[in-house]
């Protein structure tokens, strides 16, 4: 059950996590509409191995530092300003239209998935901070082999989430402005409420 539960943490983080049409989002919507749901799929595959590789380097991080209970407090410190900053990023995101990579050239669509995924900035920090803060509530065990059914959760819930863009791509091709706004703006607020709630834990 255990296990279980890290799977089930890994996946939600990871879906609610990506759920802000961004870049590649986007351009998964994009191929599907383009190109087709076999590429888009490909593309899709791609992007969620690079997740559970960024989601690994995370959880190593933690498990490392976190192994020393001298900087748990400041963990949590690293974990409060990295919601902030993830607040800050998807207010950012709500303010402006989100668009797609305008040319979807043929080619590889896995290895397509994989450069785009890697270049996403944002990844190893969301999950670093997330784990520290389920670890800081017990929710999850920041040490092997807990952290590998988590990240393998991770690239499940991206995965899903890149479907759930492919599936329902025409109706969210129609609606993206104001999903993209408020699924931006609720992320944000999400994100504030979480680095507010750690940081009165940490000063009470």
């Amino acid at each position: 059950m255990i296990y279980f539960l890290h799977v089930f943490y890994g996946l939600i983080m990871a879906y609610f996590g990506l759920i802000s049409p961004g870049m590649l989002n986007m351009t998964v919507l994009k191929t599907r509409l383009d190109v087709g749901k076999i590429e888009s799929v490909k593309f899709a595959f791609g992007a969620a191995v690079i997740v559970f590789l960024q989601a690994g380097i995370a959880l190593f991080f933690a498990e490392f530092l976190i192994e020393n209970p001298k900087v748990i407090a400041a963990l949590k410190m690293v974990g409060v300003f990295v919601f902030f900053i993830l607040a800050i990023f998807f207010f950012m995101l709500s303010r402006k239209k989100m668009e797609a990579k305008r040319e979807i050239s043929k080619g590889n669509y896995f290895l397509k998935g994989l450069g785009m995924s890697s270049v996403n900035m944002l990844a190893i920090p969301f999950y670093l901070g997330i784990s520290i803060y389920l670890g800081s509530e017990n929710k999850i065990i920041i040490e092997f082999p807990y952290i590998l059914y988590f990240i393998f959760g991770a690239s499940i819930g991206s995965f899903l989430l890149f479907y759930t863009y492919i599936f329902f791509a025409k109706i969210i091709s129609r609606k993206i402005s104001f999903i993209a706004t408020n699924i931006n703006i609720i992320l944000s607020l999400l994100f504030l409420s979480l680095g507010i709630f750690t940081l009165i834990k940490l000063i009470v």
